[in-house]
């Protein structure tokens, strides 16, 4: 069965901060391994590969932990509404970003999400604004600017890059407050499970109607090297160790670790891809994890 918050205290730290390292680095790298996947083959068969194969595994490890896997019905539009936004959006946006712009730039713009959410936290939820989050919104829409501003020019002559990455870590936060509005009774790894298998359909659907799937007529070792290594590591290890890591550290300490993600993401596409790291992109670095440091912080005790 799955562990009990009373459990997860019990278990010990050191093995979930090295677990959640080994998820930051499987994720980081996993932004310009990607782009090499995708230069051999084309965004929508590669999305649908990858989430035909991560959604039933994350399906089989929800079973192996003794997780129910059936889904109340009271909870299907619920579900179904998180994987639009989650996954069918979220993948669909990111694919066509890294492939339309250099990997570490797209993925410092996705992880802006939390300053997203914040605001949309505010506007539906309820929750309050505090300085801290403020200021981590105003960071985040800083780094943004930091890092779009010096190619500004190209960026209007070719915006659908930025654009897409934008509307990715938007769809990324509403999908988070949809997950945040409800009440769910399954667990974390079923509802994901879930969500990558209805989401990932619409994206299965388009790459069977627009052709050729799965698109690898042209995909060298290299290739389907770096498509297996988004799958196997980027999507299902990488899920299951971040689930893993929540059964056994706080939220709010879980999601600070992942702060490392886009600066590996960043280090990683400079030596596999040979991209340019100047100071309009350290500059937005420095902003944006400083952002999702305030948007994290727990808030003080009284």
């Amino acid at each position: 069965m799955s562990a009990t918050p009373l459990e997860a205290t019990r278990r010990p730290a050191l093995g979930a901060v090295l677990l959640l390292a080994a998820t930051s680095f499987c994720w980081g790298l996993n932004w310009p391994v990607m782009k090499l996947a995708l230069a051999g083959i084309p965004v929508l068969p590669f999305r649908a590969l990858c989430l035909l194969a991560a959604g039933p595994a994350m399906l089989a490890i929800a079973w192996l932990r003794g997780d129910r896997l059936r889904l109340p019905p009271r909870e299907l539009r619920q579900v179904v509404v998180a994987a639009l936004f989650n996954i069918t959006l979220w993948h669909l946006f990111t694919g066509y970003g890294v492939s339309l712009m250099p990997a570490g730039r797209a993925s410092i713009i996705a992880y802006t999400m939390p300053a997203w959410a914040t605001l949309l936290g505010v506007l539906f939820l309820g929750e309050t604004l505090t300085p801290s989050r403020a200021a981590a919104l105003v960071l985040g829409l800083a780094g943004i600017g930091a890092l779009l501003l010096p190619d500004l020019g190209a960026i209007l002559a070719a915006p659908l890059g930025a654009a897409s990455m934008i509307l990715a870590a938007l769809c990324w936060a509403v999908g988070t407050v949809v997950m945040k509005r409800f009440r769910w009774t399954g667990s974390v790894a079923t509802l994901t499970g879930w969500q990558i298998c209805i989401g990932g359909l619409p994206i299965l659907a388009a790459a069977l109607v627009t052709g050729p799937f799965p698109g690898l007529a042209h995909a060298d070792p290299g290739t389907l090297a770096a498509l297996a290594y988004v799958v196997v590591f980027g999507m299902i290890l990488g899920q299951w160790g971040w689930f893993e890591v929540l059964t056994r550290l706080p939220v709010t300490r879980a999601s600070i670790g992942t702060l490392a993600i886009p600066v590996i993401g960043a280090v990683s596409s400079v030596l596999l891809l040979g991209e340019r790291l100047g100071t309009a992109e350290l500059v937005a670095l420095v902003l944006v994890v400083a952002a999702l440091a305030l948007a994290l912080r727990p808030a003080p005790r009284r």
